[in-house]
């Protein structure tokens, strides 16, 4: 099997809803096509074929299984087209009533369908390009309360609300390169180089193999920046343990932000097992976008804390490793150190 099929298999042992118009399976003794989530008694592995949609699988000769109904997905996925085409081009951000509608189901039905389809709910979406369009507009806008009104946002106090999960700062802030922000940071020696970890008060926002504070100065150019105290040392001796212990559990605080894409794939990274690695391909999949596979590559070479979000058990589709924040050397001794654990 291909590393895409082996993805899709599992997919289908686990009748994993979210993959469901991503592909469908071909049962060659049987003649049909399902969904990965039908609930039909799973087929033997050699009777099985993947398709790219229904029409694949009709050109083949198979018909659409009258349980699971697969063609079906195509209306499922013109609703959710037309839900995201309203957050993206309504001035005042929808509710769920009003993208429900849109889309042509009752609430509760869209809001499984939307996320099955995006990996994301509703609200998460809106608040994702919400604040895409606030980061934008607060770069454009001569006030940072005229930037929150023109993304969207009924009052300031909706944006502030949101901003430590999306920003990792105050608007004001962000705007202006992290002014009044107090970032400390500390560097500690290991067998791989020189690791800096740098911390807000809300967690880690940024760990490289870096021997000063150069990059946080480049990000956060107005921003005080510090060398950090007791409470950033013992950040600093857990992140360390990363590198000599690269497959233990994560449970350290972070401050990061990202797209809603790129929290996904970040989501799907701390799930791969330690020892193992995932293609870009299945990555992008698992994230709710399978011909996003660029964009896939792009979230782990934009992961600020790549040591923590474990971005070395990503590899390309050929099977070789693929880029590394850290350089190619670093990303094969964490696997290694994996696999000997």
């Amino acid at each position: 099997m291909t590393d895409l099929d082996e993805m899709r298999w599992a997919a289908v042992l686990r009748r994993d809803r979210m993959m469901d118009g991503r592909f469908v399976t071909g049962v060659l003794s049987t003649g049909i096509y399902c969904r990965p989530s039908c609930a039909a008694r799973h087929p033997k592995r050699g009777n099985v074929r993947f398709f790219a949609n229904g029409e694949e699988a009709r050109d083949f000769g198979l018909r659409p299984c009258l349980r699971c109904r697969p063609d079906q997905l195509a209306a499922d996925e013109a609703g959710i087209a037309q839900a995201i085409q309203l957050i993206e081009t309504a001035e005042e951000q929808p509710t769920l009533e009003q993208l429900a509608e849109a889309a042509g189901y009752s609430p509760y039905h869209f809001h499984r369908l939307f996320r099955r389809a995006t990996g994301v709910t509703p609200a998460a979406y809106v608040r994702a390009h919400r604040a895409k369009r606030a980061e934008r507009a607060l770069k454009e806008s001569d006030t940072v309360t005229e930037a929150l009104y023109d993304a969207g946002y009924a009052a300031p106090a909706r944006f502030y609300a949101d901003a430590p999960d999306r920003l990792g700062m105050t608007p004001s802030k962000w705007r202006d390169g992290g002014r009044g922000e107090t970032i400390r940071w500390g560097v500690a020696e290991t067998d791989l180089g020189p690791l800096l970890v740098a911390a807000t008060a809300r967690g880690i926002c940024r760990v490289a193999f870096e021997a000063d504070d150069t990059v946080l100065r480049e990000h956060f150019p107005n921003a005080t920046i510090e060398r950090g105290g007791e409470a950033l040392d013992a950040l600093l001796a857990d992140a360390v343990r990363f590198v000599t212990e690269p497959g233990r559990v994560m449970t350290l605080p972070l401050d990061v932000r990202g797209t809603a894409f790129q929290q996904a794939v970040w989501r799907e990274l701390s799930r791969i097992p330690p020892g193992e690695t995932l293609s870009y391909a299945a990555l992008a999949a698992r994230a709710g976008k399978p011909n996003a596979v660029r964009a896939a590559g792009s979230a782990c070479g934009a992961n600020p804390v790549a040591l923590l979000i474990p971005c070395h058990r990503a590899r390309r589709t050929d099977g070789s490793l693929g880029g590394y924040a850290y350089g190619l050397p670093i990303k094969r001794k964490l696997l290694e150190r994996e696999a000997a654990g």
